[in-house]
């Protein structure tokens, strides 16, 4: 078992344990992982590009139980869906490198379909 795979189990039994499973549909996990996402981005509210990233040092601990909270939804959304996240991610990568090959795209900030008109 991989720690993914560990880390996945050990989240659903803490919401079994506290039978919240039945709060836990698709629709509810994927509201709760943009909830969670946006408390993430709050902690960077308001820091200057080049200034400390989050702007104050007591966020930074924050941070990373945000961070937390989002992971934890998305491995739960994950389960009841039925989608291997590691699989997903690996075959995600594949697609993007095929739309982003690094010999084309290093160093540049455009979306897949905007090279050829950039670059012309």
């Amino acid at each position: 078992m991989g720690d993914l795979d560990r880390l996945q189990a050990e989240v659903l039994r803490f919401a079994a344990e506290r039978d919240w499973d039945q709060y836990h549909s698709p629709r509810n996990l994927a509201m709760c992982l943009s909830v969670e996402a946006n408390e993430l981005l709050e902690l960077f509210l308001w820091s200057a590009d080049g200034g400390p990233q989050p702007i104050t040092a007591q966020r930074r601990g924050e941070v990373a139980g945000e961070a937390a909270d989002v992971m934890i939804c998305l491995l739960n959304l994950c389960a009841r869906m039925d989608i291997d996240l590691s699989r997903a991610v690996e075959e995600k990568l594949a697609v993007a490198a095929a739309k982003y090959p690094a010999e084309r795209v290093r160093g540049k900030a455009l979306k897949y379909d905007e090279y050829d008109e950039w670059e012309g």
